[in-house]
């Protein structure tokens, strides 16, 4: 089976567990602006329960089309896995925050560290970018990406990115709805 995007689902606690284990270990819970090191920081003690995890995945799951009362946007956050296998997480942002303009983005992805470089980023994006652009009414869609960070800018390129400009350490890119988002996932 290929992987694929699906929506948070207890059915990988065990692996998703393994999975923030990696990130934590590279330091990915140190981050100041990203949200996978809050929740890295905030459910670790909570994830390895049943009803810890549980909670955590109905808090994401799905679609949130609320803005919560923090000023967070609206939200669509999806795991790739194939079979019982976490792999990484996509968040679908519904809308762009002057923040997320600079810094952000519609769409932010990460892959677990024992994943990375076998095209899963490229694969998760391609498969969200159809849902982005005709589900939520996004384009174009902005990515960004640290600027040091070469193998995310070429995920956003082959997934049809249109570099604009760097703001601070980011680069922007612009991802328009031509059909290229749907094409076969090669990477």
């Amino acid at each position: 089976m290929s992987p694929q995007l699906i929506a948070p689902t207890v059915a990988v606690q065990a692996s998703f567990l393994a999975a923030m284990d990696e990130f934590r270990a590279e330091g990915a819970d140190r981050s100041v602006h990203s949200n996978l090191a809050k929740e890295l920081r905030g459910w670790r003690t909570r994830w390895p329960s049943a009803e810890g995890f549980a909670a955590y995945v109905d808090m994401i799951g799905g679609t949130s089309y609320d803005e919560r009362a923090d000023g967070t946007v609206p939200v669509t956050t999806l795991w790739w896995v194939n079979d019982d296998t976490y792999l990484g997480r996509i968040a679908l942002r519904h809308r762009l925050t002057g923040t997320l303009l600079d810094y952000g983005g519609h769409i932010g992805y990460a892959v677990r560290p024992s994943a990375r470089r076998r095209g899963h980023a490229t694969g998760m994006l391609r498969a969200a970018l159809p849902y982005a652009h005709r589900e939520l009414g996004l384009d174009p869609v902005l990515v960004t990406c640290d600027h040091t960070n070469t193998g995310s800018r070429r995920v956003i390129e082959a997934c049809g990115g249109v570099f604009e400009d760097q703001r601070a350490e980011k680069l922007r890119f612009w991802i328009h709805d031509d059909g290229r988002a749907a094409a076969d996932d090669d990477g």
